[in-house]
């Protein structure tokens, strides 16, 4: 069956699908708001007193100079460079298209025909660059406050009580990413372990991670916990996040005083489990929303991690694997959980070698401590 070609849109068409939805006032926005906004953008950290004294046409260039180096100085120093290419290169057209100055009433420099109008295309190029750069800064300047602000809702110093210690970090791919992790020590000095990873990178698993851990702090105050409490908090998941978002999440309540560790496993990876007297173990493997128990003796060390340690690639395209993992925990005995979580960051910054990251990097490290040792106390002389 023959099909008949799709008819070209003409020159009419193009152009009305091209201005679709422009009105004047956007045209007009773009000179009067968007212009001087960009310009306070830039100009906002610049000394001018310093041009006071100079004569008009000194200051002039001076002002020129200064935004002109605020604004470049944003850039990386590639694209630095590729800028200053491309200005070298039109002025360097710009001479080869001189022609003589022209004199009448006030001298001025001719050209060849049609300099004005490819001048004028640069000009607006350029005044496009730096509506977008500024734009682009100013998100950048808001993604950074979202950051510090992610950041301190996570415990940041190491947590050490009677029988345990645990340390965690995070370190998103993007800005900010959708890793989080709980140390939350509870009124029967028990303590609550959480590690989980919203699906996705960037703002909307950010977003999506601060509901989370508010929630489930909120429900942990209101008593819930282990299999009840992961339950409570997939009903609201589902009640108030998008439909293509999801969470994984591991969760374990730990007693120091027994080294009982009662945990639920949500679709996150299985974390290792160090004895004492032996190797690295993968364990946690139970089904949703069933809780498990394991007993840890003193010196046990529980490893939690996000897939962005084991999905981490070198320059080949290799995966830092579960293998990379349990080759850290194993690889001598750490101090504290503190120093086991530098080190595993560490070993994947040097398999990566530089590499982008493909997810956000997350370890919670928890071990219980051997109990104080009991001296004794001689009776005062009467």
């Amino acid at each position: 069956m023959h099909v008949p070609p799709l008819p070209r849109p003409t020159g009419g068409r193009f152009f009305e699908a091209y201005t679709r939805g422009l009105t004047t006032a956007d045209l007009e926005r773009l000179f009067t708001r968007d212009a001087p906004e960009a310009y306070r953008f830039f100009s906002r950290n610049v000394d001018f007193d310093e041009l006071k004294n100079r004569p008009w046409h000194l200051r002039m260039l001076g002002r020129a100079r200064m935004l002109f180096l605020a604004f470049t100085l944003k850039l990386t120093p590639a694209r630095r460079v590729l800028y200053a290419s491309a200005l070298v290169a039109s002025l360097i057209g710009l001479i080869e298209l001189f022609q003589s100055f022209h004199l009448f009433l006030i001298p001025h420099p001719a050209f060849a025909p049609g300099t004005l109008w490819l001048l004028t295309g640069f000009l607006l190029v350029n005044l496009l660059v730096l509506l977008e750069v500024a734009d682009r800064l100013s998100l950048k300047n808001d993604l950074e406050i979202a950051r510090e602000i992610q950041q301190a809702m996570l415990p940041r110093a190491e947590f050490r009580a009677l029988g345990v210690e645990a340390f965690g970090m995070t370190r998103p791919a993007n800005t900010v990413g959708g890793d989080f992790y709980d140390i939350l020590p509870l009124a029967d000095g028990r303590v609550l372990l959480a590690l989980g990873d919203v699906a996705g990178k960037g703002s909307p698993a950010a977003l999506l991670m601060a509901l989370l851990l508010a929630m489930m702090r909120t429900l942990v105050d209101e008593g819930l916990e282990d299999a009840d409490l992961v339950a409570r908090l997939n009903a609201q998941i589902v009640k108030h996040a998008p439909r293509s978002r999801f969470v994984t999440l591991f969760i374990a309540t730990f007693d120091p005083r027994t080294g009982s560790l009662v945990y639920v496993n949500a679709g996150q990876n299985p974390p290792l489990l160090r004895r004492t007297d032996g190797m690295a173990l993968g364990m946690f493997e139970n089904a949703t929303y069933s809780a498990g128990r394991v007993e840890l003796a003193a010196g046990d060390v529980l490893v939690m991690y996000s897939d962005g340690i084991t999905e981490a690639e070198d320059s080949l395209e290799r995966p830092f694997d579960e293998a990379g993992v349990q080759g850290v925990v194993d690889g001598r005995d750490w101090a504290s959980a503190k120093e086991l979580g530098w080190a595993m960051f560490a070993a994947v910054e040097t398999h990566r070698q530089e590499r982008r990251l493909l997810d956000d990097l997350t370890v919670l490290v928890a071990r219980r401590l051997p109990p104080l040792p009991v001296v004794p106390v001689a009776p005062l002389a009467g």
